[in-house]
């Protein structure tokens, strides 16, 4: 009877999915990581907002990883998560604005409301990885800069700081970069009105642009309507299925 050989850890690694494989690797060299619920082809974790800047450095540096490059950098408002339901297969009798169902009201300081996500890429290893930080503060959300580790997080955090109002400790020129330079508000805070503060017009007699308080109208969020639709029926696509 021939004795099993004993395969290197590269060809045991290669038995798993690129997905655990990485995993693991990552997990092996970084502590404090939790894995986040995703689809079985993509890797994804939350970390202590502390521990950021020097687990970015493990990922970029370490030769196992090299995750070279930051594609991405986002905000996330957690502030409806897991308070409404949208009912979209269909509307109710008093009209489709009532197909959103709110089960509490939301809570604008509760801890843990807003987020930054990561999007890395690892082009030697052609692997992505995605990281996610929430903010300890909700009235002030701060998190540290990774300018220093990816460059490329300059315009990317500026982005963030602009829609979400979160702000980057280490940014080194922190300012608007999407809205104008006397907007007020953050866009796109789950809270900031559909509509938004003011609009802006030219104004012949002063010569120049001016604000003034919106005059549109509020719109209701309304979800779509699925409906059966019978031009899918299997049967008219298949002949050879009974009628």
């Amino acid at each position: 009877m021939a004795e099993p050989s004993s395969q290197p850890a590269e060809a045991a690694e290669a038995v798993q999915t690129p997905v655990s494989a990485l995993a693991r690797r990552i997990e092996a060299q970084i502590q404090g990581l939790r894995r986040l619920s995703s689809p079985p082809h993509e890797l994804a974790y939350e970390l202590a907002a502390e521990a950021l800047l020097g687990t970015c450095r493990v990922l970029r540096d370490s030769p196992e990883l090299r995750f070279e490059m930051l594609m991405d950098v986002a905000g996330v408002d957690f502030l409806h998560y897991g308070l409404d339901e949208w009912q979209t297969n269909g509307a109710t009798r008093t009209g489709f604005s009532r197909g959103r169902q709110t089960f509490k009201p939301p809570d604008p300081d509760m801890p843990g409301r807003f987020a930054v996500v990561y999007q890395l890429l690892s082009v030697s290893r052609n692997a992505r990885l995605r990281l996610r930080v929430r903010c300890a503060d909700t009235r002030e959300p701060a998190v540290d800069s990774l300018i220093e580790v990816w460059a490329s997080a300059n315009w990317f955090e500026r982005e963030v700081f602009d829609l979400f109002g979160i702000l980057f400790r280490g940014h080194p020129d922190l300012r608007r970069i999407l809205t104008d330079y006397g907007f007020i508000g953050n866009p796109f805070r789950k809270d900031f009105p559909l509509i938004g503060n003011v609009e802006t017009r030219y104004d012949p007699e002063k010569k120049r642009v001016v604000y003034e308080p919106v005059s549109i109208v509020p719109r209701v969020l309304a979800p779509k309507v699925i409906r059966h639709d019978n031009r899918y029926e299997p049967a008219l696509k298949t002949p050879e299925l009974p009628r």
